[in-house]
């Protein structure tokens, strides 16, 4: 049990031996190895003899180690999770802030507004394909490491982003931009696991996750404002400053990792069946949103080649002998539930967002962007504002309770909306109410997913986390464009967006509850506990 989750202390970290005395270089071999060193560090020669320190530039694929008067520090695991916090705020600000920019690029690239979404599907997609494969990496070579060059990637493809001198390059730097950011998300959860105490790991997560809400909910305020200061690159230049200041902050702040697992090969074939398989899955959602339901052979081809390269993927990972996934992990009834559980939420919480600010600007109210962006921050902010809350309680109660109330105030908040269709500032409350029950749900619940997953497998855990935010970000958007089409027969007039936003919220409520239902599957023990549950 201690030797899949150990105690992250200030104290062990100040034990740690620094570059250059007497262990480390024997602390690094073995840490990468997956040895246990024993209590005493062989002596300084004989450590020497083994691996002898890095020199030049090979000592950039070395995690440095913290100042001491930072690692000393009472609340240096807080350090860690405030720079974290960075990179999670950028990371959804930057998924939004694209958003208002598209009439802009339409106009300025003289091309269609199809062409134009490429610039955010474009990043949706290499961030969801790349997420897990990035954290199957970080396993093995260090979290800090890749989080930190995560930054020096995400600057690069934002500053070429801004330079971009026509669509298909944006696209392209997009694709860079997106690669940064799957290294920034698939260390986020992993360094504050592996960085913060368990009895406080609910706290640290729900913090995140008001970075997180608060990107989001500023993205298009923000967004809208660089663009009337600067034009659209400077929706991108901004990045580079901010990702500067963070790139340090990680360097001296993060501590070095521990427990990675032993280098081997990387299951290359495993990658290359599995960003295909999920490409096509995200491109059929995408186009059976965009036909407004009917599924055109092009679906039906995207979604035979998704499920045929799964299955390939599938067997693969179950065969090899270094699998990028681990498929063992699924196995544990709490890492299952809590990603099934939290691809819903996602799916709910954008779902939510799409078809509210539908119901906003084309139903019988036609407000304009920036009152429709207003009123809906009010469900973000609500997330915000619970979640670290909910993360404390979490850390007292266990993550079951959470979840379960999360997602049943989730449910209630959409039927009503389904059901009373309210209008006007009627409206804030139910969204309040829904981003509070997601903003009480999901630190429960991914703090519970890292806990069930094996310390040497925090990579790979928070990778698939943040894969399922992707996944339900394109189906909560697709299945609620789908839904709002149909029942609305096509959006021919207002009165008939009011029957199609209710159907859809109705739709969504039913999601929240599966949501609950899968949460429920969960232990009722405190974290603690189910952090040392053998699986």
């Amino acid at each position: 049990m201690d030797g899949l989750h150990p105690h992250h202390s200030s104290e062990g970290e100040s034990a740690e031996p620094e570059p250059g005395a007497a262990g480390w270089s024997e602390h690094i071999s073995a840490a990468r190895a997956g040895v246990t060193l024993p209590q005493h560090p062989l002596p300084a020669r004989a450590g020497d003899e083994l691996a002898p320190s890095p020199t030049g530039w090979r000592r950039f694929l070395v995690e440095p180690a913290r100042p001491a008067h930072i690692r000393d520090r009472p609340d240096a695991p807080w350090l860690a999770v405030g720079t974290v916090c960075i990179g999670a705020f950028m990371g959804q600000l930057d998924a939004s802030i694209v958003t208002v920019a598209y009439p802009t690029l339409h106009s300025a690239f003289h091309v269609g507004l199809g062409a134009v979404t490429w610039v955010g599907l474009t990043y949706l997609l290499v961030l969801v394909a790349l997420v897990t494969a990035v954290g199957r990496v970080a396993d093995m070579v260090g979290h800090k490491l890749l989080y930190t060059y995560g930054f020096m990637v995400f600057i690069a493809g934002s500053a070429l982003c801004g330079l971009a001198p026509s669509l298909g390059a944006l696209d392209g730097f997009r694709a860079l931009q997106a690669v940064g950011a799957a290294m920034l998300q698939a260390n986020s959860v992993a360094i504050i696991a592996l960085a913060m105490p368990p009895e406080r790991l609910g706290r640290a997560i729900g913090i995140q996750g008001t970075a997180q809400a608060l990107g989001l909910a500023l993205g298009p305020t923000v967004g809208g404002l660089l663009i009337a200061l600067g034009g659209w690159r400077l929706i991108f230049f901004v990045n580079v400053p901010i990702g500067i200041i963070a790139c340090f902050m990680a360097w001296f702040l993060i501590p070095r990792s521990r427990h990675l697992q032993r280098r081997t090969s990387f299951d290359w074939v495993g990658l290359g069946l599995f960003v295909p398989a999920i490409s096509a899955l995200l491109l059929a959602i995408t186009s059976l949103a965009d036909g407004h339901g009917r599924v055109s052979v092009e679906v039906w081809l995207l979604l035979a080649g998704c499920a045929i390269l799964a299955g390939l993927f599938l067997l693969r990972e179950w065969r090899a002998r270094a699998p990028m996934l681990d498929l063992g992990l699924f196995r544990r009834v709490a890492f299952s539930a809590g990603i099934s559980s939290g691809l819903l939420s996602y799916l709910v919480m954008f779902g939510g967002l799409y078809a509210v600010a539908f119901y906003l600007e084309s139903g019988p109210q036609h407000l304009s962007p920036g009152v429709t962006g207003l009123e809906l921050s009010v469900m973000p902010l609500a997330f915000g504002v619970v979640a670290p809350f909910a993360g404390r309680a979490a850390d007292r109660f266990g993550a079951r309770a959470p979840t379960l109330l999360g997602m049943l105030l989730a449910a209630v908040s959409l039927a009503s909306l389904g059901l009373v269709h309210p209008d006007g500032t009627a409206l804030l409350l139910p969204l309040a109410v829904l981003g509070a029950g997601l903003g009480i749900f999901t630190p429960a619940n991914n703090a519970a997913i890292m806990g069930a997953a094996p310390r040497q497998q925090a990579g790979v855990a928070s990778g698939v986390l943040n894969m399922t935010r992707g996944m339900g970000t394109a189906m909560g958007q697709a299945f609620a464009a789908l839904i709002l089409s149909l029942a609305a027969a096509g959006l021919v007039h207002p009165a008939a967006l009011v029957s199609g936003f209710g159907a859809c919220a109705l739709f969504l409520a039913l999601v929240a509850l599966a949501a609950a239902g899968l949460a429920a599957l969960r232990g009722r023990g405190p974290l603690e506990t189910l952090l040392a549950e053998p699986g």
